[in-house]
């Protein structure tokens, strides 16, 4: 997958409180862009084949062991190579010191090198979950995303269809808003994640009223930051011509959302339909089949065993 973005060391530091080792303000100045951690062994070892000179590098207690074992001039060598323009910055685990000639080179370099109380496994865990949110794909999409019974659903249909209406009554029955009108999106490992932009948190618009304010009118509750799109409902317009599912055993829907796959329900909007009763029993079929539960094949084979009795009945093998 293509990352997208970058993010400057700085907003790394800001975020979790390292302590500067080295490198002035104007180290700070650079920027990472892939997703990723090294725990420079081979690296090290004098292997620099393969390498990916753009991650940050993480240096545990194994490497500070391997690094006391090497002569002066090899670890400047190897030093030299890993804080090169390409390399972003160096945190060592568990607050360890740092090695006096990592620590020569770096000031001669100017390059950044930040210590973590966190113990190694944890602190990779943790930025790289960093990463993967600053610098994940992103896109913004049309629609409104609440969160129903647990699940993410996003809304989508033509302007005027109603999707606003909708997640106005869906909230006054306990549900959750996310986004109206517009959905900002990105794809965080094989999930995607919708929130609001942030001018639009928490309102709501609604022809014929306005915006309203949805936390004031029913409670901080009634809102949510973000949350992972787990099915799309998309409205449409009720044709008397078109192929509705019936029965539910048709073929599955899906929306492509940066480049992963969504369960999507088509719904009709017709005067008279109470479209959230029918949006909250959507994602409560859903739910049943993601537990295994499919009505559909259940109905399947109620008529399956109807037919096989009246056959019986009928003498009929």
């Amino acid at each position: 997958m293509e990352y997208v973005g970058k993010v400057m060391i700085k907003d790394i530091v800001d975020f979790f409180g390292f302590e500067q080792v080295t490198g002035n303000q104007d180290s700070l100045n650079r920027w990472v862009v892939v997703p990723d951690v090294n725990r420079p062994g081979l690296e090290l070892a004098g292997f620099f084949k393969y390498t990916e000179p753009r991650r940050i590098i993480i240096i545990g207690d194994k490497e500070q062991a391997f690094i006391a074992t090497l002569p002066v001039d090899v670890q400047k060598e190897r030093f030299r190579q890993i804080t090169d323009v390409y390399t972003p910055m160096i945190v060592l685990s568990r607050n360890r010191e740092c090695p006096p000639i990592l620590k020569e080179v770096a000031i001669d370099a100017n390059f950044p090198i930040f210590r973590a109380s966190t113990p190694t496994y944890r602190l990779m865990v943790d930025i790289i979950s960093f990463l993967d949110e600053r610098l994940a794909p992103s896109d913004t999409l049309h629609g409104v995303l609440m969160d129903i019974y647990g699940k993410g659903i996003l809304i989508t249909g033509a302007s005027g269809s109603g999707k606003s209406e909708i997640a106005l009554e869906l909230i006054k029955r306990g549900h959750v808003l996310i986004a109206d009108d517009r959905v900002d999106v990105s794809r965080i490992h094989n999930s995607i994640v919708g929130h609001s932009p942030e001018l639009l948190v928490g309102m709501l618009e609604i022809r014929g009223i306005g915006i309203i304010d949805v936390a004031k009118m029913f409670g901080a509750s009634a809102l949510l930051s973000k949350d992972n799109i787990d099915m799309v409902i998309h409205l449409e317009k009720f044709d008397p011509t078109a192929d509705y599912a019936r029965i539910g055993n048709e073929d599955d829907l899906f929306t492509t959302i940066l480049g992963v796959d969504i369960p999507t329900l088509v719904l009709p909007v017709k005067e008279g339909r109470s479209m959230a009763v029918l949006v909250e029993s959507a994602v409560t079929n859903f739910r049943l089949r993601e537990g295994g539960f499919n009505s559909a094949k259940e109905f399947e084979k109620r008529v399956y065993d109807y037919i096989l009795e009246e056959n019986k009945k009928r003498g009929l093998k």
